[in-house]
C-alpha cells in the first residue's frame, strides 16, 4: 500500500531553505557518510513525487537540462505555467491536494508518494490527513530564519518515532509516523 512520505533536510532550528530559497547550506554537505545510502534505499521505494512549484522553479534553475528524477511520474502543484523537459513525465496541477491523491497512488503502483517539498506542500498534506511519515535529516546547522520544514497552523497530535541513526558530519536521520491527522488550526 502506498504510503505519503515527506523525505527532507532542514535545519537545526527547523528551515529547509533561507528566506530567498538558498540552499548553500545544504549543498556543503552533500557527499556525506550514508546519505547516499539513504537517499538511494528511500527511492527504491518511491513511484510517485509530488512537488511545488517554487521547488520544481528551482530544480529547472539548478539542473538545467537534468531532470534528476527521469523514471519516476511527477506532478507539480502551481499557478504558473511551465514547461516539462523533453522525455519526463511530468504533469501540472491545481488545486486542494486530496483531489489529487488517488492519481498519485495510481502511478505509484503499490510504492511510496514522495512530497518533495516544499514545507508548504508538505503542511497541506498534513492538514488534510493524507501525510503518513516525515523523514528528517537534522543538519547541524542554524539559519536563523528561512522556509519552515512544515508551516502547519497549529501542533500536531504526537509523531510515533519508528527510527533514527547518525549519518556523516554530524547529521541525524529520524524516522516518524503521523498517528493521528493532523488538527485543524
Amino acid at each position: 500500500m502506498s504510503r505519503i512520505q515527506y523525505f527532507v533536510a532542514a535545519s537545526i532550528d527547523g528551515f529547509i531553505a533561507t528566506t530567498k530559497d538558498d540552499l548553500a547550506w545544504l549543498l556543503e554537505f552533500d557527499g556525506f557518510e550514508g546519505g547516499k545510502e539513504s537517499y538511494e534505499t528511500f527511492m527504491a521505494g518511491v513511484g510517485c513525487i509530488v512537488m511545488g512549484g517554487e521547488t520544481y522553479a528551482w530544480l529547472m534553475e539548478h539542473e538545467p537540462g537534468n531532470w534528476p528524477y527521469p523514471s519516476t511520474p511527477c506532478y507539480v502543484f502551481t499557478r504558473h505555467e511551465h514547461v516539462a523537459p523533453a522525455g519526463t513525465d511530468i504533469t501540472f496541477v491545481r488545486g486542494p491536494v486530496q483531489e489529487f491523491i488517488q492519481d498519485f497512488k495510481d502511478h505509484a503502483g503499490g510504492m511510496n508518494v514522495w512530497v518533495v517539498g516544499g514545507g508548504n506542500l508538505a503542511a497541506q498534506f498534513a492538514n488534510a490527513g493524507l501525510l503518513d511519515d516525515l523523514i528528517l535529516s537534522v543538519i547541524p546547522v542554524v539559519l536563523g530564519d528561512g522556509k519552515r520544514l512544515l508551516p502547519l497552523e497549529g501542533p500536531t497530535s504526537p509523531l510515533e518515532l519508528t527510527a533514527s541513526r547518525t549519518l556523516g558530519r554530524g547529521i541525524v536521520e529520524l524516522r516518524y509516523t503521523f498517528t493521528s491527522p493532523v488538527p485543524a488550526g
